[in-house]
């Protein structure tokens, strides 16, 4: 490609330098993302649901709207008030959408709960967020109930669908008896909205308090790395639970905020209840975690033979993607997938956008995508790597990802959450400096190269050495994803006397394949064919299942801790 070709392809620096920050003083989500389409747009599809048991529904702008009303009455009969957590402890379903705006428009804070937590992890977020009043559906009730005499603060519990009956109060009584009149708070971006709880990989979970600005700040991302959404966006569809930053921030509110319709999908994922999804609702964009779509690679390697797609637009997060996906969505799905970077507390600041024309043959420019790379900074975000002692390093080097509370221009970034709950102390050890104008550090390790393009190490606490060479497990992690025999792998340390640590992978199999020496020995020269040869595995073991957050991510400290405990018996 020629000079003016590449830089016809790449427009980073152009969308950075006329990009500009809108954020109103006065901005609420619940307005932006279903009050105002309800009005231009009442009969616009919403929200298709679908149950795995074969129920289905639509749901229009007009009727997210008016549920929110009728349970916005009701929660302020119930006493909450301007600022007072309620908890949502439901699965994508059009109940949680409408949980949500009702939140939001009285000026309260949700405080979303996946129903994959058992009783201590509820016990412990209703407690530490004081919740007033929980919403609840047949998948988390049972845990709800077994905690709730432990939480003072919580004194109402809504039942919703299977559970009604179980609560203080049912959802569908509750809605039919409050007015379907309602006029929204008028809230400060600055006002906290949502109080998300972090995985908790080190120490206990703290609660990220993210304001209604946060949106404005996410949407950025979200345009580019869903290739200018919304061109041409018929409907979007992602498995992220909607209790996760990934799948509330990065999904079901940005697609609201553009009066798209998204599909709400409750039931358990594989790969070919995705492909049947995105083939019956005509899904244009989605957002898929590396590990989904390293099921869909093992499991249908060539879907547009069997499935008639619309794809126009995949971004995935969470892990890295790796090149070996990179190819899979390219060359099998017919879209170069845009990875993306970022954290609940500063979520959606870097990743890649494709360039493409649309349906008026209007170019829009991106920067093209590496494949096993992070991507660049996001428009109105400005990233770096630092060192220990809070320097840039130099290009090459591997530091720890941060991003500074002022944009290129100057500007205050929205993006930024308001500080973790409770816990002013780990809030000030989150920057660098001023919380109000300095760096923020996201604890993932990245090499930034000539381009501005990162590359992903590994979280911090994930890196170490071995034989005096520092090792990243994702390279190696993806180098093993490209043999056939490997569904999925994570690389950990493993003590040794002699050499401080050994590079031990833990590896899934694809389906089959049979754990034996002779494989371990292929796979062994697989990557030292690949990699330095300080990077092999020089020890492999087979399982099942990686341990995994429910957000996608594998837990590669428990499988550390592990090691560590075996070696100490020994």
């Amino acid at each position: 490609m020629t000079h003016d070709a590449a830089a016809a392809t790449d427009a980073h620096a152009n969308l950075h330098a006329g990009f500009r920050w809108q954020v109103p003083a006065n901005f609420n989500i619940a307005q932006a993302c279903c009050a105002r389409w309800a009005q231009q747009t009442p009969q616009a599809t919403a929200i298709h649901y679908e149950h795995e048991d074969g129920r289905a529904g639509r749901f229009t702008f007009a009727d997210l709207q008016h549920n929110a009303n009728r349970l916005a009455n009701a929660l302020r009969g119930l006493g909450v008030g301007c600022g007072d957590r309620v908890a949502v402890l439901m699965p994508q379903r059009f109940e949680t959408a409408v949980a949500h705006m009702a939140i939001y428009s009285i000026g309260a804070v949700a405080t979303p709960l996946t129903v994959l937590f058992g009783p201590e992890a509820l016990e412990y977020r209703l407690n530490h967020s004081d919740c007033v009043v929980a919403i609840a559906d047949e998948a988390g009730i049972e845990n709800l109930l077994a905690v709730r005499a432990l939480g003072p603060a919580l004194r109402h519990v809504i039942a919703v669908g299977d559970a009604q009956g179980r609560g203080d109060a049912d959802w569908s009584e509750l809605l039919l008896r409050a007015s379907p009149e309602f006029t929204a708070l008028q809230t400060r971006a600055d006002d906290p909205a949502v109080l998300i709880y972090t995985s908790g990989t080190t120490g206990p979970p703290k609660g990220a308090l993210l304001a209604h600005r946060a949106l404005i700040g996410n949407l950025s991302g979200f345009v580019c790395s869903q290739n200018w959404f919304p061109d041409r966006a018929n409907a979007f569809w992602s498995p992220a639970d909607w209790a996760w930053a990934g799948g509330l921030l990065d999904a079901l509110l940005p697609t609201l905020y553009f009066g798209r319709a998204i599909v709400a999908y409750q039931g358990r994922f594989t790969p070919e209840r995705a492909f049947e999804l995105m083939q019956r609702h005509g899904v244009t964009h989605s957002f898929l975690f590396p590990t989904a779509l390293k099921a869909m690679l093992k499991a249908v390697p060539h879907p547009r033979s069997r499935y008639k797609l619309k794809l126009r637009a995949i971004m995935s997060a969470g892990e890295a993607v790796g090149d070996t996906v990179f190819a899979y969505c390219r060359e099998q799905l017919g879209v170069s997938v845009n990875e993306m970077f970022g954290q609940t507390e500063i979520n959606y600041i870097v990743g890649n956008c494709a360039t493409f024309l649309d349906d008026q043959g209007r170019r829009h420019p991106g920067w093209p995508a590496r494949p096993g790379s992070m991507g660049r900074a996001y428009p109105g975000h400005r990233i770096a790597v630092l060192d220990e002692a809070g320097r840039e390093c130099a290009r090459g080097v591997a530091g720890d990802v941060a991003a500074h509370r002022r944009d290129v221009h100057g500007a205050p970034d929205p993006v930024f959450f308001l500080g973790y709950w409770k816990n002013n102390e780990a809030t000030r050890a989150k920057y660098s400096g001023d919380p109000k104008d300095s760096w923020c550090r996201t604890g993932d390790m990245a090499v930034m190269d000539l381009d501005g393009y990162l590359w992903y190490q590994g979280r911090a606490d994930d890196m170490f050495k071995a034989a005096g060479y520092r090792i990243g497990p994702s390279e190696v992690e993806n180098c093993l994803v490209k043999h056939p025999a490997v569904a999925n792998a994570a690389v950990v340390p493993k003590p040794d006397a002699e050499r401080g640590a050994l590079v031990k992978a833990y590896v899934v199999l694809a389906p089959g394949h049979v754990a034996s020496d002779a494989l371990i020995d292929e796979l062994q020269r697989h990557v030292r064919g690949k990699l330095a040869p300080y990077e092999y595995p020089k020890e492999i073991e087979f399982i099942d299942v990686l341990p995994m957050t429910t957000t996608g991510k594998v837990q590669r400290r428990i499988l550390r801790l592990q090691e560590q405990a075996r070696a100490q018996a020994r």
